[in-house]
């Protein structure tokens, strides 16, 4: 029976043992952490239970937990190529984005010289952006595009101006993991084309909040990690497989040389990949039940590419809606300064703000003593966060939306928020005695 968009919470809740739980002191936790890692449903952790119960082997071998190993890996490679709208064979698997990202610039950089050019951006997490600085010693310039810190969005004249026909690679994110901004990475991809340039996109925070088509955005590689969506710490890369085919990445003789192994270095964490494949399954059975809201964005789509794209969209939808609540809730509060890109531009439902008076962290352990679960610093996202000049206040205070949040949840957020006597209180207790 196909359900409504309003009744996602619902469905979605009860498939989180984790939502169950409490603070010592009975409050309900309200898990606004999402940026830095989702609630993980039932189904992925019976899916690593059943690998450990039913195969726990390595790969490649010629016995029969072996070869179901191999064919679960198979099996997780074509779901996330339904996720990524792709092959299977250009599906890769690691620890997390950033380690694949690390391989990935070590495979790219022996397609440079000397003088050659990378562009990042300033808005990037680190995990894209440490991987290319540090290529700075092979004698590799790296060019990095601006942020507009008033609106959150990156300079596209900047960017313009910063291709040459020395530029070999453009790494950018697709959605900020710190503010929510949303880049328009098919222009980016688009425009170094033009120049011949490799392209990384990291869709780490993206990947959530949207569905992911790298046919459309064209560009050569695209990250994520699973645990940002549902799953465990397994990270997923789809590389273009004529691209992939003719680089040279760090790897050892005996293993298979042609993608998608040719950039994946040791045994792969293979319980891991069970989970991962049943966080996309768990996407694609949401778009299933939520499909009939969003037929009109389904008519070209058929199979598990269909209900993944489906899962993506009804998460979309609903987590706007709280995200807007929310952004209004926080506005009325004028104690608090919100950091996220101007109205109408696309964003994702992770919403930053500091709270004036008081430090980031401070006001993040006051939440928490209530059960409402929320990131404080600079996520790593730290040259962004330094341009904002919010490091001396303890960065920004970060609320993440996934689809099991709700209402009821920012409600409370907002009304711990308000009462600033309560944080003064906090404040007091936790500072150390005086001599």
């Amino acid at each position: 029976m196909l359900l409504k968009l309003e009744q996602l919470p619902s469905y979605l809740r009860d498939q989180f043992p984790s939502l169950a739980n409490r603070t010592p002191a009975g409050y309900p936790l309200a898990y606004l952490d999402g940026p830095g890692g989702y609630q993980v449903p039932l189904r992925v952790i019976k899916a690593m239970e059943d690998y450990f119960v039913k195969m726990n082997a390595n790969a490649e071998g010629s016995y029969s937990t072996s070869i179901a190993t191999d064919e679960m890996i198979d099996e997780a490679r074509a779901a996330f190529a339904d996720f990524f709208g792709c092959q299977p064979d250009e599906v890769a698997f690691g620890a997390n984005m950033t380690t694949l990202n690390f391989l990935l610039s070590q495979a790219l950089v022996r397609e440079m010289k000397p003088g050659d050019r990378v562009i990042i951006t300033q808005i990037d997490h680190e995990g894209n952006r440490a991987p290319w600085l540090e290529l700075k010693e092979r004698g590799i310039i790296i060019d990095e595009v601006s942020v507009n810190t008033a609106t959150c969005t990156l300079d596209m004249d900047d960017y313009a101006r910063k291709l040459t026909p020395n530029t070999k690679v453009v790494a950018v994110n697709y959605a900020s993991n710190a503010v929510g901004t949303i880049n328009d990475v098919r222009k980016f991809v688009t425009m170094a084309k033009e120049v011949g340039a490799y392209t990384v996109v990291d869709a780490v925070h993206y990947a959530a909040h949207a569905p992911i088509d790298v046919r459309e955005i064209g560009c050569d590689f695209l990250l994520c990690s699973v645990y940002k969506f549902f799953g465990p710490h397994v990270g997923a890369m789809y590389a273009r497989k004529e691209v992939l085919g003719k680089l040279r990445p760090l790897r050892v003789e005996p293993a298979r040389p042609y993608p998608p192994y040719r950039i994946e270095t040791g045994t792969l964490n293979h319980e891991g990949i069970a989970g991962a494949m049943a966080a996309v399954d768990f996407v694609a059975d949401a778009g299933r039940k939520f499909a009939g809201d969003l037929t009109e964005d389904l008519k070209r789509l058929a199979g598990r590419r269909r209900d993944v794209v489906a899962g993506l969209l009804a998460f979309s939808h609903y987590e706007d809606d709280l995200a807007n609540f929310l952004v209004n809730g926080l506005s009325k509060l004028p104690q608090i300064t919100i950091y996220s890109p101007p109205p109408g531009y696309p964003r994702t439902s992770t919403v930053s703000f500091t709270y004036r008076g008081f430090n980031s962290r401070l006001v993040a352990q006051y939440l928490d003593s209530l059960g409402i679960l929320v990131w404080d610093g600079d996520f790593f996202a730290t040259t962004l966060v330094t341009k904002l000049g919010v490091m001396d206040q303890g960065g920004l205070i970060r609320v993440g939306i996934a689809p099991y949040n709700t209402r009821e949840e920012l409600t409370r957020l907002l009304d711990a928020l308000a009462d600033t006597d309560s944080i003064q209180a906090f404040s007091e207790k936790k500072a150390p005695a005086g001599n």
